[in-house]
């Protein structure tokens, strides 16, 4: 490990317990900051509502950290938005949002669209699928953003136990972290060595930042906003917290390969932009005559950073 991130783990690496609720909340009243919660949502109806329901909960009625809590439904076809709502978030579906630009589906279309439809200095991203949620996560990664002013982007970071079909720990999750995003990021980008979870969907980030970064729409959007924020604000603006355990769904391995495929262009386009063909990933299923190829691109469309969008720049003026 480079000595840079050794010192940087002991400097930007950081407890919940080490920023009191009390003091995260006299740094926002004197700084003026607002904070919006971001929950990308697709088909996570037995979920959504239980989250939503703890951060108004415990950081809007009990203590107001955070100013609103908007859920993007990226076209579910559950009752997540129906659920969302009732929990008190305010529900944005990704195809009202800029539609002059057709949507595609991804995770990270869905976290640039919230650009448009948020108001907050501080936006806090949440995956929409934990479960036994805690609210320490937002105000966890929200607190050195409103305590630091040189800190522009957190994540948090958590053991991510891997359960089995009886609910038994079998292992440790984060299964593409381990075997794609954390080689990748030693060998070519070993300064973001030190974040234990690099490709977690838990992370917040200043406005002034998030507005200036491309965010590829898929799978890749985590490393790829590490990767550019790095080269755009330096490792010292970059930090992680400490936040307990995420429990989540999991996905098969099939999937997992897929987002691992994704994660990889996204690396490659950062490592030679404008040289590569298009790739895709063949994987196989066994069907009535034997094994059959599944073929998928795994090519990630990249959006512009936020600010080069007309319509952003017309109501950031306004």
């Amino acid at each position: 490990m480079l000595e840079e991130v050794e010192r940087w783990l002991s400097t930007r690496s950081w407890s919940v317990a080490d920023r009191p609720l009390h003091r995260i909340m006299a740094a926002k009243r004197a700084t003026g900051q607002s904070v919006s919660v971001v929950l990308p949502a697709l088909n996570e109806e037995e979920t959504v509502g239980d989250i939503v329901a703890a951060i108004r909960r415990d950081l809007v009625e009990r203590t107001p950290l955070v100013d609103e809590i908007v859920v993007v439904d990226s076209g579910s076809a559950d009752r997540t938005s129906e659920v969302a709502a009732a929990a008190g978030a305010r529900v944005v579906h990704r195809d009202a949002v800029l539609p002059r630009v057709p949507a595609v589906p991804g995770k990270g279309e869905v976290l640039w669209r919230s650009l448009l439809v948020t108001h907050g200095d501080i936006i806090c991203f949440i995956d929409a699928d934990l479960r036994e949620f805690s609210s320490d996560f937002v105000s966890g990664i929200v607190g050195p953003l409103l305590t630091d002013p040189g800190v522009d982007l957190v994540k948090a970071m958590y053991d991510r136990p891997l359960t089995t079909s009886g609910g038994l720990p079998a292992g440790q999750g984060g299964r593409v972290t381990e075997l794609m995003a954390r080689p990748l990021l030693n060998m070519h980008w070993p300064q973001l060595a030190g974040f234990v979870q690099p490709l977690g969907g838990e992370y917040a980030a200043r406005r002034s930042l998030l507005e200036r970064l491309p965010f590829p729409v898929g799978y890749g959007v985590e490393l790829g906003m590490l990767v550019d924020a790095l080269h755009l604000v330096g490792l010292d603006a970059l930090a992680q917290v400490d936040v307990g355990v995420r429990i989540h769904r999991h996905q098969d391995g099939q999937a997992l390969g897929r987002m691992a495929a994704a994660i990889y262009r996204t690396a490659q386009l950062r490592l030679a932009r404008g040289h590569l063909v298009r790739p895709a990933l063949t994987q196989f299923e066994r069907g009535e005559d034997g094994f059959e190829p599944r073929t998928y691109s795994v090519d990630t469309e990249e959006r512009p950073p936020m600010v080069e969008i007309e319509e952003y720049a017309e109501r950031r003026a306004a």
